[in-house]
């Protein structure tokens, strides 16, 4: 099958978006993200058209591994993006978008989108272990759920496989963010996300950080600014929600032949 798609990026969290309404299977996703025989991508967008009210489109999101997941902040931004260059939606207005952990609607702004993330929720403490460090950390829910460990510094850490958690406190698995401060409300952070291993930046994942910095500060508001690998998003925290600022890009399109995918 010859399958259109589009790539795209938010801070290098990059994705295959999909507009045709093709049966999706975690073989399928799995093998279209793989970065050596497939196109490559810590995710895939799908565009459907939302059936419930309050917005006309729905995105479908899939971790690499080709498990699903609730919620992508960045993954938000580039489908809004891919929805303005598609010609769905104006240019210069709200976008509402409907997501498996409910409604965030993105906000044109400069070369990306501010998105309302909805109210974090604080879960609790926990804990992650890297080899035989083991780290403290707060859980945080932003629709899909996260536990941000504060660090002194997070460039040695390996995170080339998944730390270990507590699976009972956290029994769908979790996002784990480490994260240090450079500068009062100026953090930098590294993430591990279920499903796609590190990656270059977590929209989310950095909502999450900001949430927990500000309240190991005794704060519940706040503008906090979360470098990440793949570049820097800003992340402003109010009475009612949580807002993410950042850029959305899209590099390409073309079609992949679904028959040469390696499964």
């Amino acid at each position: 099958m010859r399958l259109p798609y589009a790539k795209g990026h938010g801070t290098g969290n990059d994705f295959v978006i999909l507009d045709a309404d093709v049966p999706l299977t975690p073989e399928l996703v799995a093998a279209l993200c793989d970065r050596h025989f497939g196109i490559g991508a810590d995710g895939v967008l799908r565009v459907l058209p939302n059936t419930s009210p309050g917005a006309a489109w729905f995105m479908d999101y899939w971790n690499s591994d080709g498990s699903l997941s609730e919620m992508c902040g960045n993954g938000v931004r580039v489908f809004a993006r891919h929805l303005v260059e598609s010609g769905r939606v104006a240019e210069d207005a709200p976008i509402p978008i409907a997501t498996r952990a409910g409604l965030r609607t993105a906000l044109p702004e400069g070369p990306g989108f501010r998105v309302d993330m909805g109210a974090p929720v604080l879960l609790g403490t926990s804990w992650a272990q890297i080899g035989d460090a083991k780290f403290d950390g707060v859980g945080v829910s932003m629709g899909n759920p996260h536990l941000v460990c504060p660090v002194p510094t997070v460039e040695p850490l390996h995170l080339w496989e998944s730390p270990a958690f507590d699976t009972d406190f956290y029994p769908e698995g979790v996002n784990v963010e480490f994260y240090t401060e450079l500068e009062p409300d100026h953090l930098r952070m590294r993430v591990y996300e279920r499903g796609s291993g590190e990656t270059l930046s977590c929209g989310t994942g950095t909502c999450a950080v900001a949430v927990a910095y500000l309240h190991a500060g005794g704060r519940t508001t706040g503008t906090v600014t979360v470098d990440v690998p793949g570049g820097r998003l800003v992340v402003t925290v109010d009475d009612q929600t949580c807002w993410l600022a950042g850029p959305a890009v899209i590099l390409a399109h073309g079609f992949v032949d679904t028959d040469a995918l390696r499964y």
